[in-house]
């Protein structure tokens, strides 16, 4: 089997509630999402998605993902896209660093191998796990008491597990903290994300503040080191997430000891292949994970679920739905959550098929088009299925 043609498609995915935001003023209403194919000449096509959190938050941006797609696309020609450890090094030979560009191909082709296979994602990527994965809930900042009231609307649709998007004022943090943990019962999980928006000394003002809550601390800091130094003085659950951005950060993180948890964002660490890698050391190492990813639609939560669902629940402290943040379906067999939970599909491959008139015409082509895209979805399938 061999690789025939690479192409990319840019879709916008709104908010569902109208405004996402988080740490240094960062805030998005539009989501920029690139959909990635991958054809084959056995007629079998795989699909991927990027979708980077705006251009503020990681080295990432959405345009970046097709410029680079543009940069290597013509080197994948006539690879086994089967063959992942090897397209792994010819990324890598492409293209140096840039994982975000990389992530979209190497999921499409773990999509071809599903396929190929007959086989679900999770069952590759390391056996399934029967039971259905805990999602935490992104709480966008806000006002103390705005924040607390989105926390008791998730709960009672099911949710246990929430993520205040902190990194502000270390005065208004606190109360942020203390506001949700007080509509919370006990065993619910709160996490308190600061996206490296604090200094140390604000950081150590809020780890302090909040000592007597029950709060896991996440990526207080922007650098390593300065969060390695409030994870010293803190006896609170710690989560790394932005500086973990591959096997070299993972395992001085592990020597450290500097952290309880990670945030394993697929996309941050070049797609499947390397996100499994650090998912096994994890193990290995006794670390849980949140599985998840920048941003994204469909095509990304399915990948999200396919990973999370092959990770013993022990070490999974959570995952995300994406697809439930925003208002635009671009794929038919996603996972929907139902009372704050999620399973993969057990269809071959991700289990997803792009919804065609979202997706548009190509943004950039590679190759011979051969295989042929799949069906439309029907109009009436589509209409009932076009927002969430």
């Amino acid at each position: 089997m061999k690789i025939t043609a690479i192409k990319a498609y840019g879709v916008e995915l709104p908010v569902r509630e109208g405004r996402y935001a988080w740490s240094n003023d960062n805030s998005v209403s539009v989501f920029d999402s690139t959909v990635i194919e991958v054809e084959t000449d056995a007629g079998i096509t795989g699909y991927g998605e990027c979708c980077p959190l705006g251009s503020a938050y990681l080295p990432a941006y959405a345009h970046g993902v097709r410029a680079g797609l543009r940069e290597i696309g013509d080197k994948l020609i006539g690879l086994d896209p089967r063959r992942l450890s090897l397209l792994d090094r010819k990324l890598d030979a492409a293209l140096r660093g840039h994982a975000y560009v990389k992530a979209p191909i190497d999921i499409a082709c773990w999509d071809v191998l599903g396929k190929a296979a007959g086989l679900p994602a999770h069952l590759l990527l390391g056996g399934g796990e029967t039971e259905p994965i805990d999602l935490y809930r992104a709480i966008s900042q806000d006002a103390p008491e705005a924040m607390a009231k989105r926390v008791s609307g998730y709960r009672a649709e099911g949710y246990t597990k929430f993520q205040l998007k902190v990194g502000g004022d270390p005065d208004v943090d606190i109360e942020r903290i203390e506001a949700c943990r007080a509509v919370l019962k006990r065993g619910e999980i709160l996490i308190a994300d600061a996206n490296t928006g604090w200094t140390m000394h604000e950081a150590a003002r809020v780890v302090n503040a909040v000592r007597d809550l029950d709060v896991y601390i996440e990526q207080p800091c922007r650098g390593y080191e300065e969060c390695l130094a409030v994870r010293r003085r803190t006896n609170l659950p710690f989560v790394l997430d932005e500086t973990i951005a591959g096997i070299e950060m993972l395992l001085r993180a592990l020597r450290d000891g500097a952290m309880d948890a990670i945030n394993l964002k697929i996309s941050k660490v070049g797609g499947l292949t390397r996100a499994r890698l650090i998912r096994d050391l994890c193990l290995a190492s006794g670390i849980a994970m949140t599985i998840e990813d920048s941003w994204g639609g469909d095509i990304t939560t399915a990948t999200i679920a396919h990973l999370a669902g092959s990770t013993p629940r022990e070490f999974l402290l959570s995952a995300t739905d994406f697809n439930s943040y925003v208002s635009r379906q671009v794929a038919e067999g996603a996972p929907r959550r139902s009372q704050g939970r999620m399973t993969p599909s057990d269809r071959p491959g991700l289990g997803v098929e792009p919804i065609i008139n979202v997706l548009g015409k190509p943004l950039v082509e590679i190759g011979s088009s051969k295989a042929g895209r799949p069906a439309a979805v029907p109009p009436s399938k589509k209409k009932a299925s076009r927002r969430l």
